[in-house]
């Protein structure tokens, strides 16, 4: 709910307005009500109201005020101007003096009139809502916005006062007076609540609500003193069914308190100072006398079944058995806290209590449950229980009906086992010497142990239980699990787990529907084997000591091998993976696969890895970079079982030869081949057995002649090769030529740190497009092979190269990006590509003369490079649509015109230059 001061409404504009007329009652729309306003001292009041499915608008602005907006809808919506606050606390204690007028002075404003001598008839704005409407959205408002609501006009004045609103009197830390406290009596005299806790005067506001309000069932108090005559007062309330008192002194604080009522239901008498406390009343249900400081309660409560003692470390140990076999009747009990709690008191509330199902006996160090039969619990919290020991689990095994169990830290507890029925959750948490679990619960569906140190073994039988997490359990050596409904296990860092662990995980070792494992951590694993046909997801992350691995697991879609960097052999057959990355197991030499979902395969890095089986049928990608022991064999097999392979990367592949390229040819599909870094001698099997090759990779392939590439330049081999990757090769300069004036379908060429490599000229015959007459006798199709499709050419570190010149005739209509960068003896550059969009020149430090023709670049790098001030101009000049200049640490621009250069570029935008270039 909210204030806001809007704009005045013009009745001629159907708007809020001057002072004469009445302005249209708003229409009642789909999810808000606009309300009225009225005219109160020159100001108008108008507030928002938001509830679940309305939205009523009032608070105050003044006549003169212009702030309110329009929606969509014709309404105005009001979002500027100053706030009126209003004190919550001034509020509630007005809360009578606004509800307790006449209904035709609440809203009275007929002797304020404005300035122009309105009458109050035409003051009064009323709004056009059935009271039914209006209750039913009073009703989702507290006491605060109900009260902020009377005051806006007479309808909504009326109808925040009717009493369904005001069944509940909440004056909680509120100050209120005696007298405003009878008013409200008065006013609402068939309240059912009443909340007094922290008002100044709680023994009056109290006596004053047991005498005035005769339909009173629930009580609130507290923070305070209740004298005598309140307990006597008490007996007279006949409706009062709750009595809740918090942290109250009764009576003096020394003598008994009496409390006796014949229809009180519930009774909290929390953090109370009395000596003695007696209770009768014939009807309670529920009593609860937590952290209060009595020495002796007596109880005369023939129906309770709900009593809470928990932390009344006065009361004697014959003072609780006194106060709870008083209650035969009694289903739950909590003493908590109550150090003197003996056995003996124990077995006398299991005889005459033979209904009690909930017992929460958590720090009592003296109960050790000797003797004690409890058949009917349900429930049984001993947290912090000192005396509980194994030999206390034969008085918990008769609870047959038990479903709860809480046993944190009882620090003398070693062993739990127990076998019940009806079992759903235990707790086991900071137990220093607990060491075995054996449960046979067909019902346990939670189980929680941790930080338990010397648990060395578990034995779990649930046909419940779906989730079993046993993190951080070090000692944990031998688990048995007969669960049949299990679903996810997490066992991190348990670090004595052996490989004995796989047998209960596989099938036939009682977790059959099994979908998730983690195993994360368990160093003492080496020889991981699982058989599953439910597990989905395994992780065995920082299980640094496997090295044998070994997964018959159909449905297996996710494995996690970090850390794994001591796995020797492994084995997946059959498994569901669709991806499976293998490169972070460097000592991995022996490689089964058999995934007949499987899309990409990685053993990049695989460096020892000698021996490999995929049977991958729908493989696509293969990446078996550095993988240096790997043979011709291993590629052929690899090839005749996964036809589909479209990606092949062999980098680093030195064993690889001529036998296992020609196995290529059952790969109709491969478009990319990496060899680079291979000894190959020749490449004339990838060019007979790869006919749809588009991607061929030969870096650093030093053992290529200079005729290996004659297929591609004479014979028109790898019609579909669009990139081909020559970086760091010895091919000499001629055969560098001849590819690149021959094979013009070519659009990506990398030719980076090819020493033999020298001027990229295309404007003399040699190297351009004029040598193809001597290999093609027709003129039409030497025009159609001149049509160059070149679109990326990278010459980076090239240190021989000294000349480019790129002229119309090469057409090179295609090129896009040209990067030179590192060629530190380039002087000469000189290009005509429309279509060039990036140049980079980079570190070319011997550049001096720069010609660009390139209508469309957008990039052009020169850092480092030796151009002067007059080239750059020159060069930039017949740009017109470069954004971005990068000229840093070029020694003959120490001073570059920035404004001279967008003045000759006007599409510049980022020109980056040295610091003292600026």
């Amino acid at each position: 709910m909210s204030w806001m001061r809007p704009s005045r409404w013009r009745p001629e504009s159907g708007g809020w307005g001057g002072s004469k007329g009445r302005a249209p009652a708003p229409a009642l729309q789909s999810r808000r009500i606009s309300s009225p306003c009225c005219w109160r001292n020159g100001m108008a009041w108008i507030c928002t109201i938001s509830v679940p499915k309305f939205t009523l608008v009032m608070g105050s602005w003044s006549k003169n005020s212009t702030n309110s907006i329009p929606d969509s809808d014709g309404h105005y919506e009001l979002l500027l101007g100053s706030t009126t606050s209003i004190n919550t606390n001034e509020m509630f204690c007005q809360t009578y003096l606004l509800n307790s007028l006449d209904v035709e002075h609440s809203v009275d404003y007929g002797d304020e009139m404005d300035e122009d001598g309105d009458d109050a008839e035409h003051l009064e704005v009323r709004m056009d809502l059935t009271d039914d409407l209006l209750h039913m959205v009073f009703s989702f408002l507290g006491h605060t916005d109900l009260c902020r609501a009377a005051i806006v006009c007479r309808q909504w004045h009326a109808a925040s006062a009717h009493e369904d609103f005001w069944r509940g009197l909440n004056f909680e830390n509120r100050k209120i007076s005696v007298e405003r406290f009878e008013d409200m009596c008065r006013r609402y005299p068939n309240a059912t609540e009443v909340n007094v806790i922290g008002c100044p005067a709680m023994h009056s506001l109290v006596m004053e609500a047991l005498s005035s309000l005769r339909n009173l069932e629930t009580l609130t108090l507290g923070r305070g003193q209740l004298g005598y005559t309140f307990f006597h007062a008490l007996a007279d309330c006949n409706m009062l069914t709750t009595l809740n008192v918090t942290d109250a002194t009764l009576g003096n604080g020394v003598q008994e308190i009496l409390i006796i009522h014949d229809s009180l239901h519930h009774l909290q008498l929390i953090k109370c100072r009395v000596m003695r406390i007696s209770v009768k009343c014939p009807q309670l249900q529920t009593l609860s006398l937590k952290r209060s400081n009595m020495a002796q309660a007596q109880l005369n409560c023939p129906p309770l079944h709900d009593l809470d003692i928990g932390s009344c470390h006065k009361l004697s140990d014959a003072a609780i058995r006194s106060a709870a076999i008083s209650c035969p009747q009694l289903e739950s009990l909590d003493m908590s806290n109550c150090s003197c709690v003996s056995d003996e008191t124990l077995r006398e509330i299991a005889f005459t209590c033979t209904n009690l199902r909930i017992l929460n006996a958590s720090y009592c160090p003296s109960i050790t449950l000797e003797s004690v039969r409890l058949p009917m619990l349900t429930v049984l919290k001993l947290d912090y229980c000192d005396g509980i020991t194994s030999a206390s689990m034969s008085a918990i095994s008769r609870s047959y009906m038990l479903e709860v169990l809480e046993l944190d830290n009882c620090s003398l507890l070693t062993s739990v086992s127990l076998d019940l029925p009806h079992l759903k959750h235990i707790r086991l948490r900071h137990c220093r010497k607990f060491a075995d679990l054996n449960l046979r619960t067909l019902m346990l569906s939670s189980i929680m142990v941790c930080n338990c140190p010397a648990l060395n073994r578990i034995n779990l039988t649930s046909n419940s239980l779906q989730k079993l997490a046993l993190q951080k359990q070090e000692s944990l050596a031998t688990l048995a699990l007969q669960c049949q409904s299990l679903q996810e296990v997490d066992l991190t860092d348990c670090e004595s787990l052996t490989d004995s662990i796989c047998e209960v995980f596989s099938d036939g070792g009682g977790c059959s529907m099994l979908k998730s494992l983690i195993l994360d951590n368990c160093e003492s694993l080496m020889n991981a084997r699982f058989c599953s046909t439910s597990l989905v997801s395994l992780s065995l992350a920082g299980c640094r000591a496997v090295t044998t691995l070994e997964l018959t697991c159909p449905c297996l879609q996710k494995v996690c091998l970090d850390g794994c960097d001591h796995l020797e052999r492994a084995s997946f057959s059959p498994v569901g993976l669709r991806s499976l990355n293998l490169g972070i197991c460097p000592k991995l030499s022996m490689l089964v696969i058999e995934a007949p979902e499987m899309d990409i395969l990685e053993l990049k890095g695989c460096g020892v890895l000698s021996e490999a089986i995929i049977n991958c049928p729908r493989l696509t990608s293969l990446d078996a970079s550095f993988c240096s022991q790997l043979k011709d064999e291993c590629l052929s097999k690899t090839a005749a079982s996964c036809p589909l392979i479209e990606t092949l990367i062999l980098m680093s592949c030195p064993l690889i030869g001529n036998d296992g390229l020609r196995s290529l040819c059952l790969l109709p599909r491969l478009t990319t081949l990496d060899l680079s870094y291979t000894f190959l001698i020749e490449l004339l099997p990838v060019f007979e057995c790869c006919l749809q090759l588009k991607v061929l990779r030969l870096q650093a392939c030093k053992y290529l002649g200079n005729s290996s590439l004659e297929p591609l330049c004479k014979q028109s081999a790898l019609p579909m090769l669009r990139e081909l990757d020559l970086s760091y090769g010895s091919i000499c300069q001629s055969a560098i030529e001849e590819l690149l004036a021959c094979c013009t379908h070519l659009t990506h060429v990398n030719l980076n740190g090819c020493v033999n490599m020298h001027d990229l000229d295309w404007t003399s015959p040699h190297g351009g497009p004029l040598d193809m007459i001597q290999y093609d006798s027709s003129l039409e199709f030497t025009e159609k092979r001149a049509e160059r499709l070149l679109e990326i050419l990278n010459c980076v570190g090239c240190p021989n190269i000294r000349k480019v010149l790129i002229p119309p005739p090469a057409r090179c209509h295609y090129l896009t990006s040209l990067n030179l960068s590192l060629s530190s003896n380039l002087k000469e550059f000189d290009i005509s590509c429309p279509n060039l969009c990036s140049l980079n020149l980079s570190n070319c430090c011997s550049l001096e003369i720069l010609k660009l023709n390139c209508l469309r670049l957008t990039s052009l790098f020169l850092q480092s490079c030796n151009i002067d001030e007059e080239t750059l101009e020159v060069a930039v000049s017949r740009c017109t649509m470069l954004e971005t200049l990068d000229v840093r640490y070029c020694p003959k621009l120490p001073s570059v015109s920035v404004a001279s250069l967008r003045i000759l570029c006007p599409s510049l935008k980022r020109i980056f230059s040295s610091p003292q270039q600026a």
